[in-house]
């Protein structure tokens, strides 16, 4: 179990890309925080099924937008689990629109909740990484790089994270800390189970792979990023689409 003695937070983690991930962060053996937003029945069924397996989970509720709210959970977690050792950043919103339909409030709440809220957690966990050590997943898209129509505020909203994984790499590397990101094409999860029958298919016939990704397809990428095996790996985002791109 690579991440045996670890400990891990993963923002979003009650549904889709971020339950998969802190189940399999878990099942390597790290110790689990799992942040959300509003769902506690979904998060604690997460937790149940981390603790069913004989890892260990808890549970952080907050609006991961809010600095203040970000600091008080970061504290809450160090007090728990002693430290961290990773932090995945896999909260998110999808909304698309038109540039005629873009408002200021649409924008505002895909900047705040992508690219922001990394900052927030980034800023809060940094006191709190092991000397010379830590490490950072962010969730990005592969919109970032292939945009579809009435995607573009969601696309910059993501590409800025790439940008900040790209940046706080170099600045925080003097530290040990890496920062990587995952770029997931869609993937199936409750975010994306109301777009059309249609445009799936269309998109798994696009993917050389000829299929669409799972929750676990991605978070086996995050493992691999969060573990030793990629300790050379920083400042990158890697395209999780099957090919899509």
């Amino acid at each position: 179990m690579k991440l045996t003695g670890k400990t891990a937070l993963v923002t979003g983690g009650s549904r889709g890309i971020g339950a998969a991930v802190a189940r399999r962060l878990a099942r390597d053996g790290a110790s689990l925080g799992i942040v959300y937003k509003e769902n506690t029945a979904a998060a604690e069924s997460v937790a149940e099924a981390i603790r069913a397996a004989g890892g260990r989970a808890e549970l952080f509720r907050v609006d991961v937008t809010q600095e203040q709210s970000v600091q008080a959970m970061m504290q809450a977690f160090v007090a728990r689990f002693g430290r961290i050792d990773i932090l995945v950043n896999s909260a998110g919103t999808f909304a698309a629109a038109p540039v005629e339909a873009v408002s200021r409030s649409l924008f505002e709440e895909q900047m705040l909740t992508h690219p922001w809220s990394v900052i927030a957690t980034t800023k809060a966990a940094l006191p709190h990484f092991p000397a010379g050590s830590g490490c950072v997943v962010n969730v990005s898209t592969s919109l970032v790089h292939q945009p579809a129509n009435g995607t573009a505020v969601y696309a910059a909203a993501k590409a800025a994270v790439e940008v900040l994984t790209h940046g706080f790499a170099l600045e925080l590397g003097p530290r040990g800390v890496r920062v990587n990101a995952v770029a997931p094409a869609i993937t199936r999860t409750d975010m994306t189970a109301g777009i059309p029958a249609d445009v799936l298919e269309q998109e798994r016939a696009l993917t050389p792979l000829q299929r669409l990704a799972e929750p676990d397809d991605i978070a086996d990428v995050v493992a691999f990023l969060a573990s030793d095996d990629a300790r050379w790996i920083t400042g990158r985002t890697i395209l999780t689409d099957g090919g899509r791109v």
